[in-house]
């Protein structure tokens, strides 16, 4: 069985508009902390200073708004694994289970050193692919 990965976020003031909204950028950084706790889940909590992993692209499609003091459900998936990179879906929804934003974010496993994407081993594939999935609904 697949597993997925998820997070709760409380809506915070500094991360609204003037009207209330949460801002646009404020959903990269909901993102973001669903990556993070997504890795650490992967690789264990004092382990995620060992995968040395790039941000290489992310998008975010935003379907309905959000509002201060709302709680957030970010759900993470494994879209694709490929050689050095993986794709992931993060999936932002309301208390009331309504889908506010969809994302997705490309990751590469780098060789900081030589400056370079480096191939998945065998066992962050297996790992990854316990996450992997098809597009959630």
């Amino acid at each position: 069985m697949n597993q997925v990965s998820t997070n709760t976020v409380k809506v915070r003031v500094c991360e609204t508009d003037a009207l209330g909204h949460i801002s646009n950028i404020s959903y990269f950084i909901y993102f973001e902390e669903a990556r993070v706790e997504f890795f650490k889940r992967l690789s264990g909590e004092g382990a995620m200073k060992d995968l040395d992993i790039i941000l290489a692209h992310t998008e975010c499609n935003f379907v309905n708004q959000g509002y201060f003091d709302d709680t957030l459900t970010v759900t993470t998936f494994v879209e694709r694994v490929g050689n050095s990179s993986i794709q992931l879906i993060h999936q932002i929804k309301n208390q009331k289970h309504q889908l506010i934003a969809e994302g997705k974010a490309t990751v590469v496993y780098f060789d900081f050193q030589r400056q370079r994407s480096i191939p998945l081993t065998t066992k962050m594939k297996e790992q990854l692919n316990r996450f992997s999935i098809s597009t959630p609904s």
